[in-house]
């Protein structure tokens, strides 16, 4: 994961959604708020896998067309082997499946057991 800028600041386009879940965020102005707001975002979602920060100049967002959410699938080499829609209506599970299945062998059952 990594964190972009907020996609609903409180002092841009708040969301009610939002406001009723009590994840009510102003725009960042530093990269240490913007850290701070990504770890409140870790812990209220229970994330339990590497979080990063986007650069302050959203260098991430732009290169990987990140907001106000995406999916990609990395393969071993480093390159995209599957990018989502933008979220959450772009989420497709399956076609994520799919991308994963074609990168990550699958066990064999030997069938001739003696």
């Amino acid at each position: 994961m990594v964190y972009i800028r907020e996609a609903h600041p409180s002092n841009g386009w708040q969301v009610t959604s939002n406001i009723k879940d009590n994840v009510v965020f102003a725009s960042p102005q530093s990269f240490e708020e913007r850290s701070g707001v990504a770890r409140m975002c870790v812990v209220k979602l229970g994330i339990e896998f590497p979080a990063l920060i986007d650069n302050f100049d959203n260098s991430t967002e732009t290169t990987y067309t990140g907001w106000p959410d995406r999916l990609y699938v990395i393969d071993r080499e480093g390159r995209i082997a599957h990018k989502s829609g933008p979220g959450p209506f772009g989420f497709k599970p399956e076609e994520i499946g799919r991308a994963l299945q074609r990168l990550v062998p699958q066990p064999t059952t030997n069938a001739a057991v003696q």
